[in-house]
């Protein structure tokens, strides 16, 4: 994950990837900023959104590294030793396990719908750069929308013992150790609520994706929805960041050096390769979780003499 960043940095300064568009590009000339632009009168540029992109991912993934109970080496060191996998001690842990669950589960989706027949069409793309730029800012973006607003303040006022602004940011930053949960009901009744939302806002915006999308963003908003509620912000934000960026920032980079499209790009062998990997370390994960479900599930019988 950490080559992404330099990877990004080259495709955004280094490369032609946007054709007329480059990093200098006024950011006010998009519609989506334009209006604002005008009112506000700045003049923030591409190039200006990834740094300042890259320094929040920069500083998530930091955080992630070091907590937050123990540090990543000290807690792969733990695993490796006593053969426990405790996601709870390391974000890092919880990120990369999800990260390649995630990957799992929506290549099972697409592959059962590509036997109905239901092919899943990405929007059409104007411009490679702007595009780059969408995917880095929607993880922020997406997961203050349909995770903090849609399950962090309603959960919030179903469960807080106390208002203050610091235990309100604290409760939203992550839910689960903040706030007393006594009904995990209602719990999952905002995560699927939210992940449905997230699956219809694929596809009903005006450039968007087709219909067979909305299973997939579907499952991958309860996903990043339980992540959230269960580990905190920062998980839901970088097992989107990996989904978007991570993977954006390593095709961008191939089509450049090879001189291919974008589409081609997703099809190169390293891709490929990377995939591969994902899913063999998603369905390990998952094998763990499983495990784990139902180790914890088991009662411990009392020896009669």
């Amino acid at each position: 994950m950490l080559l992404s960043f330099p990877f990004g940095v080259f495709v955004v300064f280094d490369t032609d990837v946007g054709g007329d568009i480059n990093f200098e590009y006024p950011v006010s000339n998009f519609d989506v900023f334009k209006e604002i632009g005008h009112q506000l009168h700045f003049d923030i540029q591409i190039g200006d959104i990834f740094i300042v992109l890259w320094s929040v991912y920069a500083i998530l993934f930091t955080i992630s590294i070091l907590g937050p109970d123990k540090g990543f080496l000290k807690t792969l060191s733990s695993i490796l030793t006593h053969g426990k996998l405790d996601t709870k001690s390391n974000y890092l842990i919880t990120i990369t396990q999800w990260f390649s669950i995630l990957i799992l589960i929506s290549a099972i989706i697409d592959f059962i719908q590509q036997g109905f027949g239901i092919v899943n069409i990405p929007p059409h793309v104007d411009n490679n750069l702007t595009q780059f730029l969408y995917v880095s800012l929607s993880p922020i973006v997406e997961e203050l929308a349909f995770r903090v607003i849609l399950i962090g303040l309603p959960l919030f006022f179903f469960f807080t013992h106390k208002f203050s602004v610091n235990h309100f940011f604290n409760s939203l930053w992550n839910p689960n150790r903040n706030l007393h949960v006594y009904d995990l009901r209602k719990v999952l009744f905002m995560v699927v609520l939210g992940g449905i939302f997230f699956g219809f806002a694929h596809i009903l915006s005006a450039e968007s994706w087709s219909e067979a999308k909305f299973a997939q963003a579907t499952a991958s908003g309860i996903i990043l929805g339980w992540l959230y509620f269960r580990f905190g912000l920062i998980t839901s934000i970088l097992v989107h960041w990996g989904m978007n960026y991570f993977i954006f920032s390593y095709v961008n980079y191939i089509s450049q050096i090879n001189n291919i499209t974008i589409e081609a790009g997703f099809s190169h062998s390293l891709i490929n390769t990377m995939e591969i990997i994902f899913l063999i370390s998603g369905i390990f994960s998952l094998s763990i979780l499983i495990l784990n479900y139902f180790n914890s599930k088991k009662v411990p019988q009392l020896k009669i003499d």
